[in-house]
């Protein structure tokens, strides 16, 4: 995954679009976090931690982690500005090196369009979970007016499935919960959530 073009935007990146789409996030977020007794939470691809440095209260401990230098240190900023003991920021690939901490949830927020070897990234994701623990993804819908050389346009849900079952992953449960305007590369668009055990 290349951060190249999340160094050039870090800065602007929590702008007013950006945050209203976390806020949206958020929302669907916290219910899943509130059903089940996840204690470590990684945020892997969390950019400045606009989603999971509000949902810290949730869980024990909160592992951000991203590939561009610039988004963590600005989210190592916001942790030292709001004094959250809980949270620590990363900047790791793990397409490059694989994590050697184990965890009970991670989440990936609009992060998988970016990562061109899907399965790989996701087995990566699978063998970084303890027994039991949960894979959350939000992201696109596929979306055909969207033609990118470095992003997927979106994903269709009978496809994510499989390739989610091929990893090894259980009980998965794939739901859009919402729809806007200009949200893809200045396209209409829906987010899903996909939800699945280890």
């Amino acid at each position: 995954m290349t951060d190249q073009p999340f160094e050039q935007i870090a800065k602007r990146y929590d702008n007013d679009k950006m945050q209203g789409l976390a806020q949206v996030i958020v929302e669907q977020v916290r219910p899943v976090l509130h059903q089940h007794t996840s204690k470590s939470f990684l945020d892997y691809g969390g950019g400045t931690g606009l989603v999971s440095l509000e949902l810290t209260d949730l869980v024990e401990s909160v592992l951000l982690v991203d590939a561009s230098s610039q988004m963590v240190d600005i989210a190592k900023e916001k942790v030292r500005q709001r004094n959250i003991e809980n949270a620590r920021v990363l900047q790791a690939d793990f397409m490059q090196e694989k994590p050697t901490e184990k965890v009970d949830t991670i989440f990936m927020s609009l992060v998988l369009i970016h990562i061109p070897e899907t399965k790989t990234i996701l087995q990566t994701l699978y063998d970084t979970l303890n027994d039991g623990g949960e894979l959350v993804i939000v992201d696109f819908d596929k979306n055909e007016n969207i033609d990118h050389p470095k992003v997927h346009n979106g994903f269709k849900h009978d496809e994510l499935r499989r390739l989610l079952a091929d990893v090894g992953f259980q009980s998965i449960d794939i739901q859009t919960f919402h729809h806007g305007k200009n949200l893809f590369m200045n396209e209409d668009a829906s987010l899903f959530m996909a939800k699945c055990k280890k």
